[in-house]
């Protein structure tokens, strides 16, 4: 069995904080996925590194935990309604370290080299509740939900051969994955003053300030009941993640192929979702054989931290700062599932997804907060993608979280990942890419929840292969693991 070592982390300066502080839960936090985040940061490290890299993460969620205060403790309910981050004196976070590159256990876990050459995929970790904090994996499940007293965050380093696995657990409602980035780079900006006895970095106390997304607890007699908790819709059948790259020169042609005639600007990221989803629904239409004269579902997170004018908020704001452009909702002709597949031109289709993403602004976010106030069980509201029919899609685009500039003193991620071990279908997460430098053709990674049985229709598409590399499985449900060993394309 590997060896593993618990630390139970104060912020620093403790002794001297109040009994008991809550932070409120926003009301912009209730419309997020209810569940724990699971991120994975690799460090290439050598042994004679990894006991001084474990000095420097405790050091550093010492100083970092007395900034974003609200991960250290539990979510509670509150007495005159709704929930908050609940922190008291002698609240700690855990730091489980884990050493799997001794002798008696190694050969059971990969090395550094082995996940690298994998593309980090999580298949190749095995079971990712040796590398985890149970229960505090991705997925709806009872211990994440607010009225259960959720543990907030948690970390565990996992050390192998080569190098290490850090796990940053989180709940959902602390952090979107902007606020997270925010957190990890002010982690590991304390890491490397320690390590290295420079300044600290500052820390703004407006990182802290929810009050723009936060409407005050409305009367009983004001409050109206809300739609009934989503569930998973019944039409889905089982689901694997793929994991694909889009190179550079590809992402710059598939841009060209995308752009309207007539100079209408679109983005990168227009160009490429309008061509996955017109790929995924064209080859996903012939099993789940949709109306065609009806819309798909669509729906993106848009960070609204560089939106919100008035006033401006902190770029490192915690908690949920995004807002959803649904197909469904937004001020634009949403098309069928035919034009989706074919009748628009591709054009056509990428400035409807530059339309939806424009379409989400201050004004139509305080709408919405307005809406979500009144709401007597806002646990309700969650975000659930397949609680919608089979082709809905929820997009999250990690582009600028930037990890890998991240420097811990110790050393700077190779790459992160998402780890998951439940498949909600319809989910794409967009990786940055992995090497920035100029002279590279690296570009983003895309993992893409799909179908089974549809999976190599996908990989091999000659129209999906002129630009996008499959690089592998990248996650399994947990019930299906597979050894870390190389799996066939």
């Amino acid at each position: 069995m590997a060896k593993q070592d618990v630390y139970n982390i104060h912020p620093s300066g403790w002794e001297g904080d109040p009994a008991e502080e809550r932070f409120k839960v926003s009301t912009l936090d209730y419309l997020t996925v209810c569940t724990y985040n699971n991120y994975a940061l690799f460090f290439r490290l050598k042994d004679a590194e990894k006991s001084r890299a474990v000095e420097i993460l405790i050091a550093g969620l010492e100083r970092t935990l007395s900034q974003a205060r609200h991960l250290c403790g539990t979510i509670e309910k509150d007495p005159a309604g709704g929930h908050s981050f609940v922190k008291k004196k002698d609240s700690t976070v855990r730091l489980f370290v884990q050493w799997l590159d001794s002798p008696a256990v190694r050969e059971d876990y990969p090395s550094f080299d082995e996940i690298h050459d994998g593309d980090y995929r999580t298949s190749l970790l095995g079971d990712i509740q040796r590398w985890s904090v149970p229960p505090m994996t991705y997925g709806e499940k009872p211990e994440a939900h607010p009225d259960n007293s959720p543990v907030v965050a948690s970390y565990k380093a996992n050390f192998i051969q080569g190098g290490l696995v850090f796990i940053m657990h989180s709940h959902h409602y602390s952090n979107d994955v902007m606020g997270w980035a925010g957190l990890t780079h002010q982690l590991a900006e304390n890491c490397y003053a320690i390590a290295n006895k420079t300044p600290f970095p500052t820390w703004d106390p407006a990182c802290m300030d929810l009050s723009r997304l936060t409407k005050p607890e409305m009367p009983n007699e004001v409050k109206v009941d809300g739609p009934l908790a989503p569930s998973r819709h019944p039409g889905h059948i089982p689901s694997e993640t793929l994991l694909f790259h889009l190179p550079k020169s590809k992402s710059a042609e598939l841009k060209i192929h995308a752009s309207p005639s007539d100079g209408t600007w679109i983005s990168t990221y227009d160009a490429f979702s309008a061509f996955i989803w017109r790929t995924l629904s064209r080859l996903r239409a012939p099993v789940f054989q949709p109306d065609l004269s009806a819309p798909l579902f669509w729906v993106e997170a848009v960070d609204m931290r560089r939106r919100l004018h008035s006033p401006k908020v902190a770029p490192r704001l915690q908690h949920n700062v995004m807002a959803g452009a649904l197909s469904s909702t937004a001020p634009a002709i949403t098309p069928t599932a035919a034009e989706v597949i074919s009748g628009w031109p591709l054009s056509k289709l990428a400035s409807y997804i530059r339309q939806l993403t424009d379409s989400v602004t201050q004004e139509a976010l305080d709408q919405t907060l307005d809406m979500v106030s009144i709401v007597r069980d806002k646990t309700a509201l969650n975000m659930r993608i397949d609680s919608y029919p089979p082709m809905s899609i929820l997009q999250t685009d990690h582009r600028d979280a930037n990890v890998t500039s991240a420097n811990f003193g110790f050393g700077t991620p190779t790459t992160y990942r998402h780890l998951l071990d439940c498949m909600t279908p319809g989910v794409f997460i967009i990786y940055p890419p992995r090497d920035k430098a100029p002279e590279s053709n690296e570009g983003p990674e895309f993992s893409i929840t799909y179908e089974k049985g549809l999976k190599q229709a996908l990989i091999e598409d000659p129209n999906w292969n002129q630009y996008f590399e499959y690089r592998g499985v990248d996650a399994v449900e947990a019930c299906e693991r597979r050894s870390f060993a190389p799996e066939e394309s």
